[in-house]
């Protein structure tokens, strides 16, 4: 509960508040969860907890309160973002002019207002409160996050019927396979899933560590902590966790991977489970694929209109091999779903070799490779043309075995789509040649290649126009932005829509690259990605950079983002 716990313990035995034998024996009962000797004694009964804040807030001269839900004010939900609000365990209260009064439930914590005073250029001043009313009221000021607290707290609530809570939420999952001893875990880890999906999550991390187990999620790219559960719970939620996903709970040793399967109000969810063994148990790490993103067209990838119309006549190519390229979760394998989705017509055949297949899509044959019986990229590709298909996506090139079969299957007449772990596009002409592909296969097989990042995108219901600041201009010049004294710019204020954090949702920033006559001459020449590079910029490709500038121009993002994911982009 408190930072200091010998210095607390000394107060409490000067107030009366509890003796040293009570002290002894809170102490030799301690729970093996990282509670600490206070923790106990409030446990026990020893001590209530509105006493022993009372207690510290007098000590330190600041005032203890009981948050009224009517005092709150949800204006103020601006003035602190919600990951901060979580992060430090505040609430904002007052605001008055350049003095802000916020609650913390920790008064031993002095550094909280000192970096809120710092970050918020005001003066903070705080007040104490219990943390289950911090926690409710930052879940009425935020909606869109749980404290797991809470959530543990309804388990020691006798007035709540824990078992058939957890049977209603199991029920909301798919979950079928629920005892009534197991009702607080099934509870437990139905409300992670489901506050993943309400906050718009991709990824779920489970992540035991030597004295706590942490629960991130990863929301528009960005990880965010979330209260984690007593380390205790560790074993039974990674064992839930496996039991869904079809792992062998026995096997603790060697890496798994499984899939959970569930239906979130009305709409069809596949988690993707990956465990691995660490030093202090089993990291858990579970991707959320949402069908609904398969309705992703080109324009809400974050295309410019110019570059949305060179992609469209890509598509409509009868052969050759189109790329995508970029690091892991820059968003590849939606652009190449929304590709297949575009051109998903019913005088078209689709086949694709997929590891794992992350969407099920409708009119599509989709092959999922098993190595385990022989069936992996090259051979799966082999067979798949003998079925005569017009359109074919292959999840990753990753050898030179299929890469030398899909441009084989590109100069056969066939439309080939892939992707390729390259920083930027001229890059993806190089490394085909690095894997064993001949020079004269990849000029005369390859049509175009697209590198693309992911950035977040200003939240609609709180952007606001914003005056460039001399660094930002300063920067925008140095990388060769035009108009930069004129150009307007955009920020989130942060508000409850983005929980505070100014972004919702994320877009992409593209690099085009097309084949010429030149550039193909090049490639047989096996010039190097400099070269090929300087040529198609002659010959109009934007940078990823660059069409990030554009974006940040047209409101879509801020330039701090786009800086963030083209780091390397010397241009």
């Amino acid at each position: 509960m408190t930072s200091n716990d010998d210095y607390v313990l000394q107060l409490m035995q000067e107030q009366g508040l509890a003796t040293q034998e009570q002290i002894d024996e809170a102490t030799a009962h301690l729970a093996a969860d990282g509670s600490t000797v206070v923790d106990q004694l409030v446990n026990d009964g020893v001590v209530s907890e509105e006493n022993l804040l009372a207690m510290l807030a007098q000590q330190f001269g600041m005032d203890f309160v009981s948050i009224d839900d009517k005092a709150l004010d949800s204006e103020l939900a601006s003035v602190i973002n919600a990951e901060d609000a979580r992060k430090y365990g505040v609430v904002p209260l007052l605001k008055d002019g350049d003095s802000l009064v916020v609650a913390v439930k920790d008064p031993l914590d002095y550094g909280v207002v000192d970096r809120l005073s710092f970050a918020l250029k005001c003066t903070v001043t705080g007040v104490v409160a219990t943390k289950a009313d911090i926690d409710k009221a930052i879940e009425r000021l935020y909606p869109g996050g749980t404290s797991m607290d809470a959530i543990l707290g309804e388990f020691n609530n006798k007035d709540v019927d824990v078992a058939s809570r957890g049977n209603e939420l199991a029920d909301q999952l798919g979950i079928t396979d629920v005892s009534e001893s197991d009702a607080p875990v099934i509870k437990l880890v139905s409300l992670i899933i489901m506050e993943a999906f309400k906050r718009r999550a991709s990824d779920i991390h489970l992540e035991p560590l030597e004295n706590r187990f942490r629960i991130r999620y990863r929301i528009d790219g960005a990880l965010q902590d979330m209260e984690p559960p007593p380390k205790r719970l560790q074993p039974a939620i990674i064992q839930r966790i496996k039991i869904q996903a079809k792992m062998k709970i026995s096997e603790k040793r060697i890496p798994q991977d499984g899939r959970i399967q569930v239906n979130m109000k009305g709409r069809d969810l596949d988690l993707r489970v990956s465990s691995v063994p660490t030093n202090h148990g089993e990291s858990i790490v579970m991707r959320i694929l949402d069908k609904q993103n398969l309705a992703l067209g080109l324009p809400e990838l974050g295309f410019l209109s110019d570059d949305q119309q060179k992609f469209e006549q890509l598509l409509g190519l009868s052969d050759g091999v189109l790329l995508v390229t970029g690091p892991t979760g820059s968003g590849k394998t939606t652009t190449l779903y929304a590709c297949l989705g575009q051109m998903n017509t019913p005088n078209r055949k689709i086949i694709t070799v997929e590891d794992p297949v992350e969407y099920q899509m409708s009119g599509v044959n989709q092959v999922q490779v098993n190595r385990d019986v022989g069936l992996d990229f090259s051979s799966a590709l082999r067979s798949i043309l003998r079925q005569a298909p017009n359109v074919v996506m292959i999840g990753e090139i990753r050898d030179s075995e299929t890469a030398d079969i899909a441009m084989e299957a590109a100069l056969t007449g066939h439309l080939v789509f892939s992707t390729l772990h390259t920083n930027d596009a001229p890059s993806a002409i190089t490394r085909l040649v690095d894997i064993g592909v001949k020079p004269y296969l990849v000029a005369s097989a390859v049509r175009a290649v697209m590198a693309q990042r992911l950035v977040r995108a200003i939240c609609k219901e709180c952007k606001e126009e914003k005056q460039p600041t001399e660094r930002e201009l300063k920067i925008l010049g140095d990388l060769g932005a035009k108009n930069v004294q004129g150009m307007k710019m955009y920020s989130g204020r942060g508000c409850a829509v983005c929980s505070g954090t100014g972004y919702k949702g994320r877009k992409g920033i593209f690099e085009i690259f097309t084949m010429s006559d030149e550039i193909q001459r090049m490639i047989f020449e096996q010039r190097p990605a400099l070269e090929l590079r300087a040529i198609a910029r002659e010959m109009g490709m934007r940078s990823l950079r660059e069409d990030g500038l554009l974006k940040v121009a047209s409101g879509m993002t801020s330039l701090e983002e786009v800086l963030r994911v083209t780091m390397g982009d010397e241009n």
